[in-house]
């Protein structure tokens, strides 16, 4: 599985955005997907995970309530919707692949494939 997660740019804070994540390979709707961000001089963080179905999802709580984490296996795309936007929410973010069920590993960034990543900036 190859992963590119795009969608990424400068807004402003309040404004939303959309990152995607696209994935090549057909066993995407096989795997568990996560999204995490770094930001300059920080070390990576967990955002949000969804599970194969997108029945299930979990969210870090800097995020709950503002962002929303789907999937769309046809397309094998899956999406972050980001809103509310804060200037610490400026990072990179990361998409990621694995076969793993269990949450506690989706947080903990055990996935199988990693995709690089795309740049958010918020301003104030």
């Amino acid at each position: 599985v190859q992963l590119q997660a795009f969608g990424g740019g400068l807004v402003q804070t309040g404004d939303s955005r959309r990152l995607s994540c696209a994935a090549s390979g057909r066993t995407f709707s096989s795997y568990a997907v996560g999204w995490f961000r770094q930001a300059p001089g920080k070390e990576r963080e967990f955002v949000a995970a969804i599970n194969y179905s997108g029945a299930g999802t979990i969210y870090a709580d800097s995020v709950k309530g503002r962002f929303t984490i789907s999937r769309d296996n046809a397309k094998h795309t899956v999406y972050l919707q980001m809103n509310s936007l804060k200037p610490e929410d400026t990072a990179v973010y990361y998409c990621a692949a694995g076969l793993s069920t269990t949450p506690t590993k989706w947080r903990r960034g055990e996935y199988h494939y990693w995709g690089q990543g795309t740049l958010v900036t918020v301003s104030s």
